[in-house]
Protein backbone atom coordinates (compact mmCIF):
# COMPACT_ATOMS: atom_id res chain seq x y z
CA UNK A 1 0.00 0.00 0.00
CA UNK A 2 1.12 3.54 -0.74
CA UNK A 3 0.03 6.20 1.76
CA UNK A 4 -1.65 9.39 0.58
CA UNK A 5 -2.33 11.00 3.95
CA UNK A 6 -2.19 10.18 7.65
CA UNK A 7 -3.75 12.03 10.55
CA UNK A 8 -2.03 12.96 13.80
CA UNK A 9 -4.05 12.22 16.91
CA UNK A 10 -3.66 15.24 19.19
CA UNK A 11 -4.62 13.19 22.23
CA UNK A 12 -3.04 9.75 22.29
CA UNK A 13 -0.13 10.52 19.95
CA UNK A 14 0.93 13.55 21.97
CA UNK A 15 0.86 11.47 25.15
CA UNK A 16 3.02 8.86 23.44
CA UNK A 17 5.35 11.52 22.05
CA UNK A 18 5.83 13.14 25.46
CA UNK A 19 6.24 9.83 27.32
CA UNK A 20 3.02 10.23 29.30
CA UNK A 21 1.60 6.72 28.86
CA UNK A 22 1.33 4.91 32.23
CA UNK A 23 3.63 1.89 32.34
CA UNK A 24 0.89 -0.39 33.66
CA UNK A 25 -1.20 -0.01 30.48
CA UNK A 26 1.60 0.31 27.91
CA UNK A 27 0.77 -3.07 26.38
CA UNK A 28 -2.96 -2.34 26.19
CA UNK A 29 -2.27 0.96 24.43
CA UNK A 30 -0.24 -0.56 21.61
CA UNK A 31 -1.31 0.59 18.15
CA UNK A 32 -2.28 -2.28 15.80
CA UNK A 33 0.96 -2.15 13.76
CA UNK A 34 3.22 -0.48 16.31
CA UNK A 35 6.95 -1.21 16.18
CA UNK A 36 8.87 -0.99 19.46
CA UNK A 37 7.62 -0.72 23.02
CA UNK A 38 6.35 2.22 25.03
CA UNK A 39 7.65 4.54 26.33
CA UNK A 40 9.84 4.41 23.23
CA UNK A 41 11.32 4.62 20.78
CA UNK A 42 8.26 3.43 18.86
CA UNK A 43 6.71 3.68 15.43
CA UNK A 44 3.21 4.82 16.32
CA UNK A 45 0.04 6.06 14.64
CA UNK A 46 -3.24 4.64 13.36
CA UNK A 47 -4.84 7.04 10.87
CA UNK A 48 -3.42 6.11 7.47
CA UNK A 49 -5.20 6.57 4.14
CA UNK A 50 -3.73 5.37 0.88
CA UNK A 51 -4.07 3.42 -2.34
CA UNK A 52 -3.57 -0.31 -2.82
CA UNK A 53 -0.74 -0.92 -5.29
CA UNK A 54 -0.52 -4.71 -5.09
CA UNK A 55 -3.02 -7.29 -3.88
CA UNK A 56 -6.42 -8.69 -4.84
CA UNK A 57 -7.67 -7.44 -8.21
CA UNK A 58 -10.79 -5.92 -6.65
CA UNK A 59 -8.68 -3.74 -4.33
CA UNK A 60 -5.77 -2.65 -6.57
CA UNK A 61 -6.13 1.05 -7.27
CA UNK A 62 -8.68 1.53 -4.46
CA UNK A 63 -8.41 4.13 -1.71
CA UNK A 64 -8.48 2.50 1.71
CA UNK A 65 -8.13 3.28 5.40
CA UNK A 66 -5.71 1.38 7.64
CA UNK A 67 -4.77 1.55 11.32
CA UNK A 68 -1.09 1.91 10.43
CA UNK A 69 1.60 4.32 11.70
CA UNK A 70 2.94 7.23 9.67
CA UNK A 71 4.81 5.53 6.81
CA UNK A 72 4.88 6.02 3.04
CA UNK A 73 4.65 2.38 1.91
CA UNK A 74 3.77 -0.80 3.78
CA UNK A 75 2.39 -4.34 3.47
CA UNK A 76 -0.54 -5.50 5.62
CA UNK A 77 -3.13 -8.32 5.53
CA UNK A 78 -6.13 -7.58 3.33
CA UNK A 79 -8.48 -7.71 6.32
CA UNK A 80 -6.64 -4.72 7.84
CA UNK A 81 -7.93 -2.49 5.04
CA UNK A 82 -11.31 -0.75 4.89
CA UNK A 83 -12.22 0.70 1.47
CA UNK A 84 -13.33 4.33 1.49
CA UNK A 85 -17.04 4.76 0.76
CA UNK A 86 -18.03 6.76 -2.32
CA UNK A 87 -18.14 10.44 -1.48
CA UNK A 88 -15.39 10.37 1.18
CA UNK A 89 -12.20 12.11 -0.03
CA UNK A 90 -8.92 10.49 1.11
CA UNK A 91 -7.84 13.54 3.12
CA UNK A 92 -11.12 13.65 5.08
CA UNK A 93 -10.86 9.92 5.75
CA UNK A 94 -7.92 10.67 8.08
CA UNK A 95 -10.61 11.79 10.55
CA UNK A 96 -11.99 8.24 10.79
CA UNK A 97 -10.37 7.60 14.18
CA UNK A 98 -11.90 10.71 15.75
CA UNK A 99 -15.34 9.98 14.33
CA UNK A 100 -15.11 6.34 15.43
CA UNK A 101 -14.22 7.45 18.98
CA UNK A 102 -17.13 9.89 19.00
CA UNK A 103 -19.50 7.28 17.58
CA UNK A 104 -18.50 4.80 20.29
CA UNK A 105 -19.05 7.48 22.93
CA UNK A 106 -22.54 8.21 21.64
CA UNK A 107 -23.35 4.50 21.67
CA UNK A 108 -22.32 4.61 25.35
CA UNK A 109 -24.21 7.82 26.11
CA UNK A 110 -27.35 6.95 24.11
CA UNK A 111 -28.79 10.47 23.62
CA UNK A 112 -32.57 10.51 23.31
CA UNK A 113 -35.11 12.61 21.42
CA UNK A 114 -35.44 16.04 23.01
CA UNK A 115 -32.33 15.76 25.16
CA UNK A 116 -30.30 18.77 26.30
CA UNK A 117 -26.68 17.95 25.46
CA UNK A 118 -23.34 19.72 25.84
CA UNK A 119 -19.98 18.72 24.39
CA UNK A 120 -17.18 20.15 26.54
CA UNK A 121 -13.91 20.51 24.64
CA UNK A 122 -13.82 21.61 21.00
CA UNK A 123 -10.80 19.55 20.01
CA UNK A 124 -10.66 16.88 17.33
CA UNK A 125 -12.81 14.33 19.18
CA UNK A 126 -15.15 16.88 20.75
CA UNK A 127 -15.87 18.49 17.38
CA UNK A 128 -16.41 15.04 15.86
CA UNK A 129 -18.95 14.28 18.61
CA UNK A 130 -20.70 17.61 18.06
CA UNK A 131 -20.73 16.97 14.31
CA UNK A 132 -22.55 13.68 14.86
CA UNK A 133 -24.88 15.01 17.55
CA UNK A 134 -26.10 17.86 15.35
CA UNK A 135 -27.98 15.26 13.28
CA UNK A 136 -29.94 14.07 16.35
CA UNK A 137 -33.42 15.49 17.22
CA UNK A 138 -32.16 17.22 20.38
CA UNK A 139 -33.80 20.08 22.23
CA UNK A 140 -30.43 21.77 22.74
CA UNK A 141 -26.83 21.20 21.72
CA UNK A 142 -23.89 23.38 22.76
CA UNK A 143 -20.18 23.02 22.10
CA UNK A 144 -18.27 24.40 25.09
CA UNK A 145 -14.69 25.65 24.92
CA UNK A 146 -12.46 28.35 26.41
CA UNK A 147 -10.94 29.16 22.99
CA UNK A 148 -13.06 31.58 20.93
CA UNK A 149 -11.08 30.69 17.79
CA UNK A 150 -13.04 27.42 17.67
CA UNK A 151 -16.07 29.47 16.57
CA UNK A 152 -15.29 28.99 12.87
CA UNK A 153 -15.27 25.21 13.24
CA UNK A 154 -18.47 25.27 15.28
CA UNK A 155 -20.10 27.46 12.63
CA UNK A 156 -19.08 25.05 9.86
CA UNK A 157 -20.66 22.22 11.86
CA UNK A 158 -23.78 24.27 12.53
CA UNK A 159 -23.32 24.05 16.29
CA UNK A 160 -23.45 26.83 18.90
CA UNK A 161 -20.10 27.52 20.56
CA UNK A 162 -20.22 28.94 24.09
CA UNK A 163 -17.67 29.72 26.79
CA UNK A 164 -17.82 27.51 29.90
CA UNK A 165 -19.39 30.21 32.10
CA UNK A 166 -22.14 30.82 29.52
CA UNK A 167 -23.10 27.19 28.91
CA UNK A 168 -26.66 26.18 29.73
CA UNK A 169 -27.18 23.75 32.59
CA UNK A 170 -29.72 21.03 33.40
CA UNK A 171 -28.22 18.79 30.70
CA UNK A 172 -29.34 15.21 30.27
CA UNK A 173 -25.97 14.26 28.82
CA UNK A 174 -22.54 15.88 28.66
CA UNK A 175 -19.77 14.53 26.43
CA UNK A 176 -16.42 15.55 27.89
CA UNK A 177 -13.36 15.78 25.62
CA UNK A 178 -11.26 18.68 26.93
CA UNK A 179 -8.61 16.51 28.67
CA UNK A 180 -8.60 18.90 31.63
CA UNK A 181 -9.76 18.87 35.23
CA UNK A 182 -11.52 22.20 34.67
CA UNK A 183 -13.46 20.75 31.74
CA UNK A 184 -14.54 17.67 33.66
CA UNK A 185 -15.55 19.81 36.64
CA UNK A 186 -17.65 22.07 34.40
CA UNK A 187 -19.19 19.02 32.72
CA UNK A 188 -20.50 17.82 36.09
CA UNK A 189 -21.83 21.30 36.87
CA UNK A 190 -23.81 21.35 33.61
CA UNK A 191 -25.71 18.15 34.38
CA UNK A 192 -29.27 18.03 35.59
CA UNK A 193 -30.19 15.67 38.42
CA UNK A 194 -29.21 12.06 37.61
CA UNK A 195 -27.47 13.20 34.42
CA UNK A 196 -24.41 11.53 32.95
CA UNK A 197 -20.98 12.60 31.71
CA UNK A 198 -19.44 10.40 29.03
CA UNK A 199 -15.68 10.79 29.46
CA UNK A 200 -13.81 10.64 26.14
CA UNK A 201 -10.60 12.29 27.37
CA UNK A 202 -7.54 10.18 28.09
CA UNK A 203 -5.14 11.79 30.57
CA UNK A 204 -2.22 9.38 30.51
CA UNK A 205 -0.03 10.01 33.57
CA UNK A 206 -1.63 13.41 34.31
CA UNK A 207 -3.67 13.68 37.51
CA UNK A 208 -7.29 14.82 37.37
CA UNK A 209 -9.18 16.47 40.23
CA UNK A 210 -12.97 16.80 40.42
CA UNK A 211 -15.26 17.85 43.31
CA UNK A 212 -17.07 14.65 44.28
CA UNK A 213 -17.80 15.90 47.80
CA UNK A 214 -20.26 18.60 46.75
CA UNK A 215 -23.53 17.82 44.92
CA UNK A 216 -22.21 14.75 43.13
CA UNK A 217 -23.87 12.20 45.44
CA UNK A 218 -27.13 13.96 46.42
CA UNK A 219 -27.85 14.75 42.75
CA UNK A 220 -26.89 11.18 41.73
CA UNK A 221 -24.57 12.23 38.93
CA UNK A 222 -22.57 9.76 36.83
CA UNK A 223 -19.18 9.88 35.09
CA UNK A 224 -18.71 6.98 32.70
CA UNK A 225 -15.60 6.12 30.71
CA UNK A 226 -15.82 5.46 27.00
CA UNK A 227 -12.77 4.06 25.23
CA UNK A 228 -12.53 3.18 21.55
CA UNK A 229 -10.40 0.07 22.16
CA UNK A 230 -13.63 -1.86 22.82
CA UNK A 231 -16.95 -1.55 21.03
CA UNK A 232 -19.47 0.10 23.37
CA UNK A 233 -21.27 -2.50 25.50
CA UNK A 234 -24.64 -1.50 24.04
CA UNK A 235 -23.48 -2.64 20.58
CA UNK A 236 -20.70 -5.14 21.32
CA UNK A 237 -22.81 -8.24 20.67
CA UNK A 238 -23.92 -6.97 17.25
CA UNK A 239 -21.03 -4.86 15.88
CA UNK A 240 -17.40 -5.74 15.23
CA UNK A 241 -14.54 -3.25 15.31
CA UNK A 242 -14.45 -3.31 11.50
CA UNK A 243 -18.18 -2.65 11.22
CA UNK A 244 -17.86 0.29 13.59
CA UNK A 245 -14.94 1.73 11.59
CA UNK A 246 -16.85 1.21 8.33
CA UNK A 247 -19.79 3.15 9.77
CA UNK A 248 -17.46 5.96 10.90
CA UNK A 249 -16.12 6.26 7.36
CA UNK A 250 -19.66 6.34 5.95
CA UNK A 251 -20.53 9.18 8.34
CA UNK A 252 -17.61 11.13 6.86
CA UNK A 253 -19.61 11.68 3.67
CA UNK A 254 -20.69 14.87 5.45
CA UNK A 255 -18.67 17.76 3.94
CA UNK A 256 -18.88 19.70 7.23
CA UNK A 257 -16.18 17.50 8.73
CA UNK A 258 -13.59 19.16 6.47
CA UNK A 259 -13.55 21.99 9.03
CA UNK A 260 -11.74 19.69 11.48
CA UNK A 261 -8.68 19.51 9.22
CA UNK A 262 -6.79 22.65 10.15
CA UNK A 263 -3.34 22.07 8.70
CA UNK A 264 -1.03 19.79 6.77
CA UNK A 265 2.65 19.23 6.16
CA UNK A 266 4.85 16.86 4.11
CA UNK A 267 5.91 13.50 5.53
CA UNK A 268 9.56 14.62 5.43
CA UNK A 269 8.74 17.31 8.02
CA UNK A 270 7.01 14.93 10.47
CA UNK A 271 9.68 15.08 13.23
CA UNK A 272 9.50 18.88 13.34
CA UNK A 273 5.70 18.81 13.02
CA UNK A 274 5.39 16.54 16.07
CA UNK A 275 7.70 18.80 18.06
CA UNK A 276 5.66 21.89 17.16
CA UNK A 277 2.34 20.19 17.96
CA UNK A 278 3.62 18.97 21.34
CA UNK A 279 4.93 22.43 22.28
CA UNK A 280 1.74 24.20 21.24
CA UNK A 281 3.62 26.20 18.64
CA UNK A 282 1.42 24.62 15.94
CA UNK A 283 -2.24 24.76 17.01
CA UNK A 284 -4.45 22.25 15.25
CA UNK A 285 -7.51 20.06 15.52
CA UNK A 286 -6.46 17.42 13.02
CA UNK A 287 -3.08 17.96 11.35
CA UNK A 288 -2.68 15.86 8.21
CA UNK A 289 0.59 14.43 6.91
CA UNK A 290 0.81 14.46 3.10
CA UNK A 291 2.89 11.85 1.25
CA UNK A 292 2.53 12.91 -2.40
Amino acid sequence: MRARHSGISRGTEMLVYTGAVPAEIAQRMRAPFQDGDLPGPVKFGYLSVGVVEEGPDDLVGSDVFCLFPHQDRYVVPVDALVPLPAGVPPRRAALAGAVETALNGLWDGAPRIGDRVAVVGAGMVGCAAAGLLRTFPLQRLQLVDVDPSRASVASALGVELVEPDSAAGDCDLVVHASSSSAGLRRSLELLGDEGEVIELSWYGTHDVTVPLGSVFHPRRLTVRASQVGEVAAARRARRTHTQRLTLALELLRDDAFDALITGSSPFAELPDTMRRLASGELPALCHVVDYY
